[in-house]
C-alpha cells in the first residue's frame, strides 16, 4: 500500500508541477522569441507551425528533477547510484539538447550542434555513467538469463552504454515530428519501465519514472494538436537518454526494443530509406521518418498520432510481460 501511495503521489506531483510551469514558461518563451524553425522539406501543414515556441522539454525536465530531489531530501525515497546515473543522463542529455536548440534559434535554421559536437558530449556522459556504475559495483556482462546469454564485455561495456544511449536518444528525436507523438509514446514507455522497475526491485527508478510520466502528461496539455509548444531537442534527447539508461540499469536492454518499438520502427524507416535510395536509386517510403509517409498518403496528423499511441501501448504491455519474464 505504501508503494502504491508513493506511485500515485509521484504521478500527481509531476503532473501538477509541469501543468503550472507550462502556464508560466510558454508566454516567456514567446516573449524572448524562442521559436521553432520548420524544415523546408515538410508539408504545408507543418509550415504553418513556424514560430511555435520550442525548448518545451523544460516543462517536464525541471519538475521531474526538482520533485525527485525533493523526495530525496525529505527521505521519501533513498538515494542510490542508479538514481544518480539516471539524473546525470537526464540532465546531461537535456543540456546537449538545450545547446542544440539554442544554436538553431541563434542561427535561424535547423542546424545546431554538429554531429561530432553532439557525439563528444554524449561520450562524456557515457564515461560518467560508466564511472559511477563501476564504482557502485555494476556488472560488465550482458546477461539475459532466459535466453542463456551471458557475455562478459569488460571495458567494452562502456562502449555498449554509449551505443544504447545514443541510439535511444536519436530514436526519440526522430519521432518528435507530430504534435504529441513523441511525448505520448514516451509517457507510455515510461509507465512500462516504471512497472518493470518496481516489479524487479528497482523502486528508486520506478518512482523517478512515474514522476516523469506525470510531468510528460502535464506537458501534453500544451503539446497535443494544435501544439502551443514543441519539446525540441531539449526534451527529446533527455527522454531517449533516460529510456536507454533505465534499460541498461535494470538489465532490460532487449525489453527496450519492445517497449520502445514505435521509436525503433521510426528509426529503422530512416535507415531503410537511405539504404534503398543508395542501392535502388529510388525511395521506398514517400518520406521518413515513417509518420511523414502516412501524412503524404493523406492521413490527418491526429489520426496518425492516435494510431501510433495505440500501437505503442500494445508494445508497452508486451514489453512488461517480456521484461518481467526475462
Amino acid at each position: 500500500m505504501l508503494l502504491l501511495t508513493k506511485a500515485i503521489f509521484a504521478i500527481m506531483i509531476g503532473f501538477l508541477c509541469s501543468s503550472v510551469l507550462g502556464l508560466i514558461l510558454i508566454p516567456i518563451l514567446k516573449k524572448i522569441k524562442v521559436r521553432q524553425k520548420i524544415s523546408i522539406f515538410v508539408g504545408e501543414t507543418h509550415r504553418k507551425k513556424e514560430g511555435t515556441p520550442t525548448m518545451g522539454g523544460l516543462i517536464f525536465i525541471l519538475p521531474t528533477v526538482v520533485a525527485t530531489l525533493g523526495l530525496l531530501i525529505t527521505g521519501k525515497i533513498s538515494y542510490t547510484s542508479n538514481l544518480g546515473i539516471v539524473l546525470l543522463v537526464f540532465v546531461g542529455y537535456a543540456f546537449i539538447g538545450f545547446l542544440d536548440d539554442f544554436l538553431s534559434i541563434k542561427k535561424h535554421n535547423n542546424e545546431g550542434l554538429t554531429t561530432y559536437q553532439k557525439l563528444f558530449l554524449q561520450v562524456l556522459i557515457a564515461v560518467g555513467f560508466f564511472y559511477i556504475y563501476m564504482r557502485s559495483g555494476g556488472q560488465t556482462a550482458w546477461v539475459v538469463g532466459t535466453l542463456h546469454i551471458d557475455i562478459e564485455m569488460g571495458w567494452l561495456y562502456g562502449l555498449f552504454i554509449l551505443l544504447v544511449l545514443v541510439g535511444a536518444s536519436n530514436a526519440v528525436n526522430l519521432t518528435d515530428g507530430l504534435d504529441g507523438l513523441a511525448g505520448g509514446l514516451s509517457a507510455i514507455a515510461f509507465v512500462a519501465f516504471s512497472l518493470i522497475s518496481l516489479m524487479v526491485g528497482f523502486e528508486d527508478m520506478g518512482i523517478f519514472s512515474l514522476i516523469l510520466v506525470g510531468s510528460i502528461m502535464g506537458f501534453l496539455i500544451y503539446n497535443t494538436h494544435p501544439a502551443k509548444i514543441f519539446m525540441g531537442d531539449t526534451g527529446s534527447l533527455a527522454l531517449g537518454g533516460v529510456m536507454g539508461s533505465m534499460a541498461i540499469l535494470t538489465h532490460r536492454e532487449l525489453t527496450l526494443l519492445v517497449v520502445a518499438g514505435v521509436f525503433v520502427i521510426e528509426t529503422l524507416s530512416v535507415i531503410v530509406q537511405v539504404f534503398w535510395v543508395q542501392v535502388f536509386k529510388r525511395k521506398l517510403f514517400l518520406m521518413t521518418p515513417i509518420h511523414h509517409h502516412f501524412e503524404k498518403l493523406g492521413w490527418q496528423e491526429t489520426d496518425i498520432v492516435k494510431l501510433f499511441w495505440v500501437f505503442g501501448l500494445f508494445l508497452a504491455m508486451a514489453g512488461i510481460i517480456f521484461g518481467v519474464w526475462l
